[in-house]
């Protein structure tokens, strides 16, 4: 999980059993960092699509799964239907 992905589970609203089972499946010290080569990613992603404002932290959550190969798992397909280079995926 990305430590943006991280940030954003802590904002919202959260129960003690929610942050219990998501620290059993995604413990938080094993967060990926966004680091310099994530915001080179995440700023070339920002000029590449369309409408990039407000999408900051998508585009920053998608650099993180580019960098490292992996696929993004989304309720959200339409946020990152437009990035090029992003392998997506979401729940059947």
């Amino acid at each position: 999980m990305p430590s943006l992905v991280y940030y954003e589970w802590l904002r919202g609203p959260r129960l003690l059993e929610e942050l219990s089972d998501q620290e059993a499946l995604l413990p938080k010290d094993r967060a990926m960092p966004f680091g310099a080569e994530e915001a080179s990613v995440a700023a070339e992603l920002y000029k590449a699509v369309q409408r990039p404002r407000g999408r900051e932290n998508d585009l920053a959550i998608a650099a993180c799964a580019i960098t490292q190969d992996a696929e993004l798992w989304t309720l959200n397909l339409v946020d990152f239907r437009d990035i090029p280079g992003l392998l997506v995926s979401s729940p059947a």
